[in-house]
């Protein structure tokens, strides 16, 4: 059971973080606390496992990344920790994952690129094809995002 705090709290996190120099004091502030009984709450919240997830969701697009590509790179198994860590080691790569290979699909790491252009994104590919060796990927770029939205709790 939240107590009446812990909700406000919820409320205030999930809406994101406030876009100032000192978020967590702005969100102090609203829910009736100093900054650090703040910072303490949310810690004794993750602790008993309220919260289990604590993560910022960027939107590439208002940040000036209007090109996005997924890509999907033929990865032999035993090298894809090692080529793995080096892709996610880029800037320009959001997410990397590795999935099992299927009969009919050889690709086994999975990269989101972001860019300014779509040759942003071709160049990024090119540069992590030439340092890990691997010259099998294909890139498949987004032409719209259909929905980007995260849990909200205690609505009212």
């Amino acid at each position: 059971m939240l107590s009446d705090l812990e909700i406000k709290i919820v409320r205030e996190l999930q809406a994101g973080l406030p876009l100032v120099e000192m978020p967590y004091l702005e969100i102090a502030r609203r829910v009736g606390l100093a900054e650090e009984e703040l910072i303490d709450a949310i810690k004794v919240m993750i602790r008993r496992g309220i919260i289990r997830r604590f993560g910022a969701a960027l939107k590439h697009q208002d940040l000036g990344f209007t090109a996005n590509a997924m890509v999907v790179w033929d990865v032999p198994e035993n090298k894809a920790p090692e080529v793995g860590r080096t892709m996610a080691a880029y800037e320009q790569v959001s997410h990397c994952y590795q999935r099992p290979r299927r009969p009919d699909w050889p690709y086994t790491i999975f990269t989101v690129l972001h860019g300014q252009s779509r040759e942003d994104c071709e160049k990024t590919a090119a540069k992590l094809a030439a340092e890990t060796g691997i010259k099998e990927y294909k890139l498949l770029f987004s032409t719209r995002e259909l929905k980007k939205s995260s849990m909200k709790y205690f609505l009212d």
